[in-house]
C-alpha cells in the first residue's frame, strides 16, 4: 500500500518531552502498562528476526517484542500529519504528551507477536480500553488513531468504524477526525468526506472510516479493521460490541478501543468493561491481546495500596484519599496543566465542597471514581502472591496438614447451586472443598470458558447426581476432614443451613456457629482477610476455583458508614460466583474467636 507521505504542517505546541524518547520521570509500572517497554510482561514465543524498518531505524530482534520502528511511525504520524482542532492548541502539531506517546501508542503499536497464520508479525494488542476522567483528550487521541488505522496501517480496504449511544455521541470522534483532515494538506488532498453516509473515503486503496448508529442488529455485515465504542457506560448492553467483534475474522491485525469514564452502575456492561481492564492492569497473562490504560482516583486505602503497588515509582500516583487534595488530580487526569485546566477543576472542586449534590459527579467525571456502594474487593495480582506452592490437587498437602487446627466455614448454596467448604489452618493455609449439582456443570463450564470441565476433572469440583446438591455426600467429605483434622469449629451460612448444622453436628459433634453477610458480621473478617493477604499471610496453594470466585468478589459499603463492609452475592443467573470467599470468611471468623465474650468486635463495627 501507498502511505501517506508524513511532512510537518506547522508549529507545535510544547511537549513535554521530545516524541520518541521515553518520559523525564521513567517508572517501573503494572505490566500491563507501563512507560519502559523493558518492563512489560509478553506471552512466550518465538519467531524469525523482525526486521521492521522506518525511517532508516529497523528492528533486530525476535519473538514477541516491542518493534520501536513500528512504535515510531504512529508517533511521527500525529506530529507530522496531524494538528488539534479545538483548545489553546487548535491548527498546532499533534505532539502526543508523555502519557498519550508512552502509555498508549506506542505500547499499542510496537508490541508484535509472530503470526503463524500469517506468517509475519502483527499487533499483539487487539482490544484497547482507555480509561480515564472527561477532558483528558481521549476523542482527539482516538481521532488520530483512526486516521492512522485507515491510510498508515498498511491494510488495503480498511473499514474503519466509530460508534457510541447514538450518532451525536459517536460524532465527538469522528468531528476531530474530519477536521484533522480539512486541517492537513496531505490528508485533505488524500481523502474526501461524504456528509450524508457519515464517512471519510481513502479512494486509493478503497478505504473509509464510517460512523455507525447503535443498533447492534444491523452491524452484521462489516469486516472491521479498526472499531471505537466511545463513552461505554452509555450503552445498554454488549450486542454492539460483540456485533464488531465477531466480524473481523478475515483482519490480519484489527484494533477495537474503547474509551469511558467510570460509572455509577457496575452491574451493566459498561460496569464490567471497565472491571475487566482492572483486571488487566492486574493480571496481563489473562488475555495477552488486551491492552488497558486505566487511571482512576482510589475510593479507600486499599485500592490506594494497589495502585502504589502495581505502579511503584509513578510521579503522578495519589498521596492520600483527600479528593481536594490537588495533587490526588493528575493520576485520573494525566492531561493535567498540559491541555487540562487546572483552574477549571478547582473551580468545579469548590462547587462540589459547597454544595454536596455536586459532589458525585466531580468524583466519577473529574476523578474518575465510580460513585456507587458497591466495588470490585479482591485484586488479582493480591491474590495470586498468596498462591504458594501450586497444589496439583485439593489434598494435595492432606499428610502434612494431618492433625494440624483449622477453623471450618461453610457457605450454603439452594440445592441447585454451588455449596464450598474452607479449612482456615493455623499457619494460612486454605483448603477448599466444592460440590456442584451435575445439571449446574455445563452454564458453569460455559461462563469460565471451559475451565470448569477441567477444575472437575482434577478433583478441585465434586459433582453430585441430578440437579441438586446430593447433602449426604457433603455430610461424608465433612466428617472425613473431622476425622483426619483438628477442627476447632465450624461457621455456617444461616441461610437455609440449619437441618444441615444438625446433621454435621450429630455426624461429627463439631461445635458450629451461625452467621450471615450482613455489615454485621461481616466487616470484621473482610478487613482481616485483606490484612492477611496484604502481609502474605494466606496460602491458596493456587486453588483455580477459588481464584475465579476471588475475581468475581464485589464488595458494599453503606453511604452513611463507609467503614462497614460486605460481600455482594452474585444473582444465579450471572455467571459469577463466590461461594468460597464467604466460606474463608466463616473460617476467618471462627478463628478471630468473634463468638460468646468476644462478640463486641463485632458490635463494635456497627
Amino acid at each position: 500500500m501507498a502511505r501517506v507521505t508524513i511532512s510537518s504542517p506547522g508549529k507545535a505546541r510544547v511537549p513535554s518531552q521530545a516524541p520518541g524518547q521515553p518520559p523525564r520521570n521513567i517508572h517501573a509500572s503494572a505490566a500491563g502498562s507501563p512507560a519502559d517497554p523493558d518492563q512489560r510482561w509478553r506471552p512466550r514465543g518465538r519467531g524469525p528476526v523482525c526486521g521492521y524498518t522506518f525511517r532508516d531505524k529497523t528492528c533486530e530482534k525476535s519473538g514477541p517484542h516491542y518493534c520501536e520502528p513500528r512504535a515510531d511511525k504512529p508517533v511521527a504520524f500525529f506530529a507530522e500529519l496531524l494538528v488539534h482542532t479545538k483548545g489553546p492548541f487548535a491548527r498546532q502539531r499533534f505532539v502526543l504528551s508523555a502519557w498519550e506517546e508512552h502509555d498508549v501508542i506506542r505500547p499499542v503499536f510496537g508490541e508484535v507477536v509472530w503470526s503463524s497464520e500469517w506468517q509475519r508479525y502483527i499487533r499483539r494488542y487487539r482490544i484497547v480500553y482507555i480509561v480515564v476522567a472527561r477532558k483528558n483528550g481521549k476523542s482527539e487521541l482516538v481521532a488520530g488513531i483512526v486516521l492512522y488505522l485507515l491510510v498508515s496501517d498498511d491494510e488495503e480496504a480498511a473499514e474503519v468504524y466509530g460508534a457510541a449511544k447514538d450518532t451525536k455521541q459517536a460524532g465527538k470522534v469522528a468531528e476531530p477526525a474530519h477536521r484533522m483532515v480539512q486541517l492537513s494538506p496531505r490528508l485533505k488532498a488524500r481523502l474526501k468526506r461524504f456528509v450524508a453516509s457519515r464517512r471519510i473515503v481513502d479512494e486509493k486503496t478503497a478505504s473509509y472510516f464510517e460512523v455507525l448508529t447503535s443498533d447492534a442488529e444491523g452491524e452484521l455485515g462489516h469486516n472491521p479493521h479498526g472499531f471505537y465504542l466511545d463513552e461505554v457506560i452509555s450503552q445498554p448492553d454488549g450486542k454492539l460490541w460483540t456485533a464488531m467483534r465477531t466480524a473481523a475474522g478475515a483482519r490480519v491485525q484489527p484494533l477495537y478501543l474503547c474509551m469511558t469514564t467510570e460509572t455509577d452502575d457496575g452491574t451493566s456492561f459498561g460496569g464490567e468493561m471497565i472491571d475487566e481492564a482492572d483486571r488487566m492492569i492486574e493480571d496481563p497473562k489473562r488475555a495477552p491481546h488486551v491492552f488497558a490504560f486505566v487511571r482512576k482516583a482510589p475510593r479507600n486505602r486499599d485500592e490506594l495500596k494497589r495502585l502504589h503497588r502495581l505502579f511503584p515509582g509513578h510521579p503522578d500516583l495519589p498521596f492520600s484519599l483527600d479528593w481536594a487534595d490537588e495533587r490526588n488530580w493528575r493520576w485520573p487526569n494525566p492531561a493535567l496543566d498540559d491541555f487540562l485546566s487546572r483552574s477549571a477543576l478547582r473551580d468545579e472542586a469548590l462547587e462540589a465542597a459547597n454544595e454536596p449534590a455536586k459532589l458525585n459527579a466531580f468524583l466519577q467525571f473529574r476523578l474518575n471514581q465510580r460513585v456507587q456502594q458497591t466495588t470490585r474487593y479482591i485484586p488479582l495480582d493480591l491474590w495470586d502472591d498468596n498462591a504458594g506452592p501450586r497444589w496439583l490437587n485439593p489434598t494435595w498437602r492432606d499428610k502434612q496438614l494431618h492433625g494440624k487446627r483449622c477453623w471450618g466455614g461453610l457457605d450454603l448454596s439452594s440445592r441447585l447451586d454451588l455449596t464450598a467448604w474452607c479449612l482456615l489452618f493455623d499457619d494460612g493455609t486454605c483448603r477448599w472443598r466444592y460440590w456442584c449439582p451435575e445439571s449446574v456443570a455445563p452454564k458453569l463450564n460455559d461462563a469460565t470458558g471451559g475451565q470448569f470441565g477441567q477444575w472437575v476433572k482434577a478433583g478441585w469440583v465434586t459433582l453430585t447426581d441430578g440437579d441438586a446438591i446430593d447433602y449426604e455426600r457433603v455430610y461424608q467429605d465433612i466428617e472425613a476432614d473431622h476425622e483426619q483434622f483438628s477442627i476447632i469449629n465450624a461457621t455456617y451460612d444461616k441461610w437455609s443451613g440449619e437441618p444441615v448444622r444438625q446433621e454435621i453436628e450429630t455426624r461429627t459433634g463439631l461445635e458450629m456457629f451461625e452467621s450471615d453477610t450482613t455489615y454485621t458480621r461481616m466487616t470484621v473478617p473482610m478487613k482481616e482477610l485483606m490484612r492477611l493477604l496484604h502481609e502474605n499471610e494466606l496460602c491458596t496453594g493456587g486453588n483455580p476455583v477459588s481464584r475465579w470466585m476471588a475475581d468475581c468478589v464485589q464488595a458494599k459499603t453503606p453511604v452513611d458508614d463507609p467503614e462497614r463492609i460486605r460481600p455482594v452475592k452474585p444473582k444465579r443467573d450471572t455467571d459469577k460466583r463466590i461461594d468460597g470467599i464467604p466460606a474463608l470468611l466463616f473460617a476467618i471468623d471462627g478463628r478471630l474467636g468473634s463468638y460468646g465474650d468476644n462478640y463486641d468486635l463485632m458490635e463494635s463495627v456497627r
